[in-house]
Order: structure tokens, then sequence, then C-alpha cells
């Protein structure tokens, strides 16, 4: 089996990469979603995320608020460190237990981690390959704007929150464009995981 992280910049396009892995054959698991469910009403990380930032990070149905929650950390190193030490080791925890899991039922899987903050939280030095999705910071900027309603301000800050793509690539081992067509990166992404098969 091989387990590659998928990484990039916010708004680059990793997650219809990782749909197209998906497509091939492989096997997804999204930090996103285990950091969702890592942080769920009365879950440990939520009490130690309410106890460091305070209950003003809730709705009313004790869900946590990510834009308030955003505004505060996005922008403030010190405070994004606070909730990334609370969250990044229980998604790894329960990445490594999926990976594990998996690999027990399928022996030469290819298995695609695909996080966001991957190199930030350490978990590239996991990972047997890595692939970087990338696009200009113009077009993060534009797509961000149109996704989410942010400012053009909030959008910088948020890309700015993030690890610059530049170094992320130089730890690529597959570096995919993320303002190609989409029948380009279909064929990219089938041409890279027929090789990652290989290795598998």
């Amino acid at each position: 089996m091989i387990v590659v992280g998928l990484t990039g910049g916010l708004a680059t396009g990793k997650s219809s990469v990782a749909r197209l892995f998906q497509d091939c054959g492989a096997i997804v698991i999204d930090a996103d979603v285990l950091a969702r469910e890592a942080v769920e009403p009365g879950r440990p990380a939520w009490r130690d995320i309410v106890r460091v930032f305070g209950k003003k990070v809730l709705q009313p149905d004790r869900a946590l608020d990510r834009r308030t929650l955003g505004r505060i950390v996005f922008g403030n190193r010190a405070k994004m460190k606070q909730l990334n030490a609370i969250v990044h080791p229980r998604v790894a925890r329960e990445q490594n237990r999926l990976t594990r899991e998996i690999t027990s039922k399928e022996l030469d899987a290819v298995i695609i981690y695909d996080a966001p903050v991957l190199i930030e939280a350490g978990a590239h030095n996991r990972m047997n390959k890595i692939i970087v999705v990338a696009a200009d910071q113009a077009t993060q900027i534009k797509r961000l704007c149109n996704r989410s309603h942010f400012s053009r301000a909030e959008a910088l800050r948020r890309i700015r929150s993030q690890l610059p793509l530049a170094q992320k690539i130089k730890l690529a081992d597959y570096v995919i464009d993320g303002t190609l067509s989409f029948e380009q990166t279909k064929n990219e992404v089938q041409r890279i995981y027929a090789q990652l098969e290989q290795l598998a």
C-alpha cells in the first residue's frame, strides 16, 4: 500500500483533485472531515477549544461557530498555534487508525490523505509521497471571494495564514496545476495514479 499526502493552498482546486483520485480507485481520507468530527459538541477537542477561546465561539446549538473562530485565529499566529495543538494530534490519530483499518482489508491500497495543512501539521513526514495542488494568488483570491463571499482582505489574510505554496512545492513529489481545465486535470491525475498504483 501507499499513503499519499494531498495538499495545496486555499482555493487551489485540491478537493476536485481528491475526487478525481477517488474516481480512479484511490481511497480518500479527508482531514477536514476528521477535524469536524473531532470538534463535535462534547468531544475532548471541543471542550479544549471552548476552554481556550471561550463560549463566544459557540452557536446556540453548542456547535462551533467556524466563522467566529476563523476571525480569531486567521492572521494571529499564536492563536492559530493554540487551535492546531488541540485539533491536529487528534486528527493524526484518527488518520492512522483509518489507514490501519483500510490496509488490513486491502494490502495494495492507494490511500490519499487530503489535508490542507498537511505540511504545517508535520503530517507530511508520515507520507510515502506528497502531491501539491497549486494556483496563482489572483486565482485563489477570486475563488475565495466567489465561493465564501470573503472580502479581498479576508481572502488574503486566510491565504497568508498557511505556509506559502512555493515552500509546499519544494517538498512535493508531484505538482498539479489547479488552473488547468477539467479534462487536463483528469489526465494528470490518471497519469499520477498509474504511477502510485505501481508503487503500491
